[in-house]
């Protein structure tokens, strides 16, 4: 591919596609705390997108798609580090559900062949089994969606990038909660912190058209 707003060297077989956090207690309406000011109408709204995209991805890119998911958000699954932080009341944000629910994809399927990659942190990596198989198929870039801009997906593409690969963030494919503040930060990540940091910032329209165009 020769486009200014992907990379030269990306091709099928070495570009793979995220689907960070589309699980239920980060999009469905009753995982939403709106005493805190938690609601998800804007991912809500992004998943159909974002449900095309992923098929168009695999019939038009053919790379591999992983799709990242939690254990349950709680004491006993969580890393030891952030059971400390949440001993603070004031962050403490431990799930109360017990039957599964939270941790199901949202109306996003996995495939037979996907990586399933589950986390008990905030980032992909912290799973070895992601970078293992990114370094066993050779691939070197990876196509960032998912949820919240300023959780998950910053911790991943930081720590991804630190390892050496590259990323390109879809930026409309990319959503928070709904909260003025949370949406003003959102922004401020996609427009100043993803594009001179860590990588090529562009909306699933354009990494299609630069992808046809370049293939």
């Amino acid at each position: 591919m020769q486009n200014s707003k992907t990379y030269s060297k990306m091709n099928k077989n070495n570009t793979a596609l995220l689907v960070i956090d589309v699980v239920n207690s980060c999009a469905h309406e009753e995982c939403e705390t709106p005493e805190w000011g938690i609601t998800f109408s804007k991912i809500r709204k992004m998943i159909p997108k974002l449900n095309n995209f992923i098929e168009e991805f695999r019939e038009k890119v053919g790379g591999k798609v992983a799709f990242v998911n939690i254990t349950p958000w709680n004491k006993e699954n969580l890393r030891d580090n952030i059971n400390e932080l949440y001993t603070d009341p004031e962050v403490t944000y431990y799930s109360d559900d017990d039957s599964g629910f939270d941790e199901k994809f949202h109306t996003v399927k996995p495939k037979e062949n996907d990586l399933i990659i589950t986390k008990n942190t905030y980032d992909a990596f912290s799973q070895t089994e992601l970078e293992e198989e990114l370094r066993r198929k050779e691939i070197q870039y990876l196509v960032v969606t998912g949820i919240f801009t300023e959780g998950c997906v910053l911790s991943t593409i930081a720590v991804g990038f630190s390892k050496g690969f590259n990323f390109v963030m879809l930026k409309d494919l990319i959503e928070t909660a709904d909260s003025e503040e949370r949406q003003r930060l959102s922004e401020d990540i996609k427009n100043r912190i993803f594009p001179f940091q860590y990588g090529k910032t562009i909306t699933s329209e354009e990494f299609l058209e630069s992808w046809n165009l370049n293939k």
